[in-house]
């Protein structure tokens, strides 16, 4: 039986990393945020001063809509859209132009953090 190995959790220079990898990736992307599990902004496009009462009043708000935990959340209104993913420990919370294509932009932000948490910030493949 193979053993896993949990890696340690991201920095924010990975973090940064990261946001770099999606703002390339998603060219409808306005800004975003992550996130470590304790809701700290890990790093943001903006300040992350101000990222984080909103990402995390954001969360929250979709959690208390179910009672649980929500893995993903859309909203779109007719100035753009918002989002947030939970996923490997870390969450994402990120804001586009209207009209962006909602799964290929959950696509990235999962990418994202999953290649984060696996100390893959750099895009290579394990």
């Amino acid at each position: 039986m193979a053993e896993t190995v949990k890696a340690p959790a991201p920095d924010e220079a990975q973090a940064a990393t990261a946001i770099a990898r999606i703002r390339e990736m998603s060219t409808d992307l306005r800004g975003c945020a992550i996130l470590g599990a304790d809701g700290r902004v890990l790093a943001a496009t903006g300040e992350a001063e101000r990222w984080g009462p909103a990402a995390n009043e954001f969360l929250a708000a979709a959690d208390a809509a179910r009672d649980e935990p929500a893995a993903r959340v859309h909203v779109a209104t007719a100035d753009g859209e918002a989002f947030a993913l939970r996923e490997s420990g870390l969450a994402m919370v990120a804001v586009a132009n209207r009209f962006t294509l909602a799964s290929l932009m959950l696509f990235d932000m999962r990418a994202t953090l999953r290649d984060l948490a696996a100390g893959r910030v750099d895009g290579a493949s394990a």
